[in-house]
């Protein structure tokens, strides 16, 4: 796991200059690859670029980057793993004798490509990664990107220079980084809670798409950018999908759960392969632990598990990760934080995500990443489960009670919708005891006031189609908050295919958007931010084109999601051990901001502050942060996302 960035400049001609810009940019990313740096300066052509190393496999010098190829024709700074190099390698010694210079798997990549060409390379290679290519004899330059998104990428044009690197923070570094503020895309942190590729916070840089790559042809002898092509698909969500349905799976249940078993089989083995140490992180639940499970399986050493806990027991799942791994034999550490451990993360969250991002569980995760970096420098997590085998309580529950729901004449379900939202979540807190009746358990959100809100806001949603925008949207309406921001729009896999019901077109929806733009965020930035690196089995590209062969009956099953995972994890972990409510690691953001981030949200909250900032409509703002302070609503979700804004635009001005 490294960090990479770069540029093609015209206006510097020394190499002192490109130096200097290239050590400053390299030192922004540090974090990511703390133990080499390397640079490449290729004047001819206007190009410099540079590399820090997380030395992972091959920790010696000779996986130093940026890496040449042996013809001398390419020249690549790589960012991930690839997980399949030791199967690759072998294939390409049947083509030629090679004496290899490392055991890196950066350069099997290179001679692949030396050997096939980028497409028919990215075709073959099972991995995470994002990487800079510059091919020397075609006068061509790549950015490349992994299938689903697991490691970043931004680029653009500022002034008379296109500039790239794995985090904003370094492109941030360049002469000629603009530092325009894009007012749209505050619309979409504020809907979403993040900024969705390809939009970044700034104009005139992007997010490279998941499963693209970009081709910037260049000519002449000097620096000249001739053409910047729009991102390249060779991995598509929506092809897997429909090839998912011509070749849906036919087996019986038991052969569906034993190829699922073979499969994360494969990969836990292939992504259990390093050269430092390496464990886990267990939540306890379904699919941590079925990752956890299958590694112990393969291991004959105790694997090392890593879980944080709360105080707060209707938010902590320390005991029952606790438990799977006295049962598994893992050597197990568990740290329990205190809410001021959680609010003293908070300051640190403007520089570690680089542009504004607002999902609570951002801290939970930066805090058991800095767990597991004191003990180890590679952590494999349960990540995605959720997605493809239908975990969420949004896709149980409208399983659940949609149709019924729907039986209901829109405008009185939208009138007793109003009517429940017009109650304080208190005054429905002393109905706790009624909870568990009236929402039959699919709708767990951490309190019966939040639960009742919750049902009010979708009795008013008029149609399945509107429902995954509902459940994904924070603040409805964001162009009324946002000063002159227009929301663009995200592209909706439902406009390539047609769903056979909601539940499938939410998951496809949340695999293609809230995974890579939110979830994946989330744990790259959190663990780099500490030097920690991750990896995600279940988002080999392998396991989730099984996953869509799948009927949605061997997800979803009984009203309970991820009903294959559970069954395979019961071949390794007893039931009893696993079965209970998702719950999560939460944090009581709304009660903070009642009381000890008061202060500190009133300021960034002022409302001559945001009048003077001119970037959000106070009104608004102010109108919900009095009604949650009160305690008249719960706006925790919505007031988020406008604290996380202003705090990383205060820390712009630092």
């Amino acid at each position: 796991m490294c960090g990479f960035a770069g540029f093609f400049s015209s206006n510097l001609n020394k190499n002192q200059d490109r130096n200097s810009i290239l050590a400053q940019m390299g030192q922004s990313l540090f974090h990511r690859g703390p133990d080499q740096e390397g640079v490449f300066n290729y004047p001819q052509k206007g190009f410099s670029l540079v590399h820090r190393r997380l030395s992972i496999l091959d920790t010696s010098e000779s996986g130093r980057q940026p890496m040449l190829s042996d013809s001398g024709r390419y020249i690549i700074a790589f960012n991930g793993e690839i997980y399949n190099f030791q199967i690759l390698k072998k294939e390409v010694q049947q083509f030629n004798s090679i004496s290899w210079k490392s055991n890196s798997d950066t350069e099997v990549l290179l001679r692949c490509i030396e050997l096939w060409g980028l497409s028919k390379t990215l075709q073959k290679v099972v991995g995470m990664f994002s990487f800079a290519l510059l091919d020397i004899k075609e006068e061509e330059f790549f950015l490349v990107r992994d299938r689903v998104g697991e490691k970043p990428i931004y680029y653009g044009m500022q002034k008379d220079s296109f500039i790239f690197g794995s985090e904003l923070k370094a492109l941030k570094k360049h002469p000629d980084f603009q530092n325009t503020i894009d007012r749209n895309s505050i619309t979409l942190q504020l809907r979403y809670s993040c900024i969705p590729a390809p939009f970044s916070i700034y104009k005139g840089i992007k997010k490279l798409l998941p499963g693209t790559f970009i081709k910037v042809s260049l000519t002449g002898e000097s620096f000249q950018i001739k053409d910047v092509s729009n991102p390249i698909s060779y991995w598509r969500l929506s092809n897997v999908i429909e090839q998912g349905r011509k070749n849906s799976f036919v087996g019986s249940d038991a052969d569906a759960i034993s190829q699922l078993d073979n499969l994360l089989n494969t990969t836990i083995e292939q992504q259990m392969l390093s050269d430092v140490p390496l464990g886990a992180f267990l939540s306890g639940g379904i699919d941590s632990s079925s990752v956890v499970a299958i590694m112990q399986a393969q291991s004959i050493k105790p694997i090392k598990t890593f879980t944080i806990g709360s105080d707060d027991q209707s938010f902590n799942e320390a005991n029952h990760a606790k438990l799977i791994a006295k049962y598994l034999k893992t050597e197990h550490t568990e740290l329990y934080v205190s809410d001021q451990d959680a609010l003293n993360t908070i300051p640190y969250l403007p520089e570690l995500y680089d542009e504004p991002f607002s999902d609570f569980s951002q801290i939970p995760t930066f805090l058991v990443s800095q767990l597991a970096k004191k003990h180890v420098t590679v952590s494999l997590s349960g990540d995605a489960g959720d997605e493809l085998f239908g975990g969420y309580n949004r896709y149980t529950g409208v399983s659940q009670w949609w149709p019924k729901i729907n039986t209901i004449p829109y405008w009185f379900r939208s009138f007793l919708g109003s009517t429940i939202l017009s109650i304080p979540p208190q005054r429905w807190e002393s109905l706790d005891k009624f909870s568990s009746k009236v929402t039959a358990g699919s709708l767990e959100l951490g309190g019966f006031g939040n639960k009742m809100q919750k049902i009010g806001s979708v009795l008013k949603v008029k149609d399945a189609s509107k429902l995954y925008n509902h459940f994904i949207s924070n603040w409805s309406f964001p162009e009324d908050v946002v000063l002159k921001g227009i929301e663009p729009n995200i592209p909706n896999i439902a406009d390539e295919l047609d769903f056979e019901n909601v539940i499938t077109q939410m998951m496809a929806m949340d695999t293609l958007h809230y995974l890579p733009d939110d979830i994946l965020v989330k744990l790259d930035r959190a663990a780099m931010g500490v030097s920690l690196e991750t990896r995600v089995p279940f988002l080999d590209h392998r396991v989730i084109e099984f996953a869509w062969t799948l009927p949605l009956s061997m997800k979803i099953r009984s009203g309970q999601g991820k009903w294959i995972l559970r069954q395979l994890l019961n071949k390794y972990v007893p039931s009893s051990l696993t079965e209970r409510p998702k719950m999560g690691f939460s944090l009581p953001i709304d009660k903070w901001l009642r009381g000890p981030l008061k202060d500190w949200a009133e300021d960034l909250l002022d409302e001559k502050r945001l009048i003077r900032e001119g970037y959000l409509n106070a009104v608004p703002i102010r109108k919900k942060w009095l009604e949650h302070i009160s305690g008249k609503h719960n706006w925790q979700h919505q007031l988020w996302d406008i604290l996380m804004f202003q705090s990383w635009l205060q820390e712009q001005s630092l």
